[in-house]
């Protein structure tokens, strides 16, 4: 079984939409092995976004102007955070499929972010704001090994069977 984690990011939360999303991955059989509340500071959101990550944000960043990781972290830092891990098949394919491109006007209809969401990143950039996208998941189990141990210890995380695996694994 495969493992990811996922973001409820502040905007989702402060929209009350974290049933709703919660409940699409728990449709398509996902578990959910580890979930809590958390309000970032500073040093925690900086972690999450790690420095080995600014390489993707130099385009943007030489673009516009804006140092993308500190947006983020900001952004991280505006409100509380519902973390979980889910567990499944494919669990962060799936998982990612069902969020929707990072920007939201990119994303299908049917994605949460397709569903939820409508920015543009030529909007943010002209603005000069960042893309509010609601969610965060991991994006391979590269990532998923790092960010999962960094919001979650083992004993938070647990073992148990759901319908979905007893109909499906046994």
């Amino acid at each position: 079984m495969e493992r990811t984690l996922v973001l409820l990011k502040p905007d989702a939360v402060k929209r009350g939409l974290t049933g709703n999303i919660i409940s699409r991955f728990e449709n398509v059989g996902l578990k959910i092995i580890g979930m809590k509340m958390v309000w970032a500071d500073e040093e925690f959101a900086r972690k999450h976004y790690r420095e080995e990550l600014d390489e993707r944000y130099k385009e943007v960043e030489k673009k516009f102007g804006r140092n993308v990781r500190n947006e983020l972290v900001k952004y991280l830092k505006e409100g509380p955070i519902v973390a979980f891990v889910l567990e499944g098949i494919d669990a962060i394919k799936v998982t990612r499929k069902i969020i929707g491109s990072t920007y939201p006007n990119e994303s299908a209809v049917g994605t949460i972010r397709g569903d939820f969401a409508h920015i543009s990143k030529d909007f943010a950039n002209t603005k000069n704001i960042m893309v509010k996208n609601l969610i965060h998941a991991s994006e391979d189990k590269a990532n998923a090994d790092i960010e999962i141990p960094l919001w979650f210890a083992n004993k938070e995380l647990h073992s148990y069977k759901t319908v979905h695996d007893i109909i499906c694994f046994e």
